[in-house]
């Protein structure tokens, strides 16, 4: 059947509903409310939009979201963190998540995904080249992984391990308090924290 909409209206909707979690009727709704709403919320949204893609850029080092006036990220410039203590997750959100629960003081390497033969993601579409370097280069002694704990997730941190089979590095897991097939970024902050803190070697 064809839309009686406005094609500026059906564009919006669109665009909407290719966004994650976001169905054909959220997109709707969320289109109608802007178009109800008062100019400036859209033209607000339409502004954090464009600042948003102009002004971040990845950290050289972790890769975690920064600004485009720095190199490095606010944790990356954090003289007050633990450079020897690296905590490997999948993506910024990880980041955020963890750094929710108040009881990390490292710093993080993030790896814009996680191994999926079934999906065609290799070694070599993550950031896992620019972590082996990190280690190589810099003095850390505990890497932690906290991957998600699903298929794919166990499947990066399997590789992580060989690669740096026979380092004088400590290898460390998330303890098992986050749910099986779960991602981080929905964990509360009590088991959040209760996997950090029971961490186990890997």
């Amino acid at each position: 059947m064809k839309s009686s909409a406005p094609r500026p209206v059906e564009r919006l909707i669109e665009a909407f509903a290719r966004l994650p979690g976001i169905g054909p009727k959220t997109a709707s709704r969320l289109t109608y409310y802007l178009l109800r709403a008062p100019e400036s919320e859209s033209l607000e949204l339409a502004d954090a939009l464009r600042e948003m893609k102009a002004n971040t850029v990845l950290c050289a080092r972790c890769f975690n979201i920064s600004t485009s006036d720095a190199s490095l990220c606010s944790i990356c410039n954090d003289a007050g963190r633990q450079d020897d203590q690296v905590c490997v997750v999948e993506e910024p959100l990880d980041v955020l998540a963890i750094e929710r629960t108040g009881i990390f003081s490292g710093k993080y390497h993030v790896l814009h995904g996680a191994l999926s033969p079934v999906e065609g993601v290799g070694p070599d579409d993550l950031r896992l080249a620019e972590l082996f370097e990190r280690l190589r280069d810099e003095s850390i002694q505990e890497l932690i992984i906290a991957t998600n704990p699903t298929m794919e997730g166990e499947a990066t941190a399997m590789y992580i391990k060989n690669q740096t089979e026979g380092q004088s590095l400590r290898l460390t897991r998330l303890a098992r308090g986050l749910p099986s097939g779960g991602d981080l970024e929905y964990a509360d902050q009590t088991t959040l924290s209760q996997a950090l803190e029971g961490r186990s070697e890997l």
